[in-house]
């Protein structure tokens, strides 16, 4: 895949990122997913992108969304195939 996505995969990193494009002056919109991305994800991510300079997402499966018995492992994760759709709606 050749993407233009930066992928940050630890806070200071992603703090970095978005410390440079405030330094440029850049609007900032943010959309949380836990990936497993669809059209109603994308399409808040153009939503976010017609908003501001710059559209990030997060992919975060998070342990504590998942009640005791519910099988946080068994959650769908393919970041390739996430990647690739953020970069298809022009996500940063």
């Amino acid at each position: 895949m050749s993407s233009k996505i930066t992928v940050a995969k630890a806070l200071p990193d992603l703090r970095q990122y978005v410390a440079q494009m405030r330094a440029q002056g850049g609007k900032i919109a943010f959309v949380p997913t836990m990936g497993a991305l669809h059209d109603g994800h994308l399409s808040l991510m153009k939503l976010a992108k017609s908003k501001a300079d710059h559209a990030v997402a997060s992919i975060y499966v998070n342990p504590t969304q998942f009640a005791p018995g519910e099988d946080f492992d068994a959650y769908p994760r393919d970041t390739e195939v996430d990647l690739e759709k953020l970069d298809s709606v022009g996500v940063d």
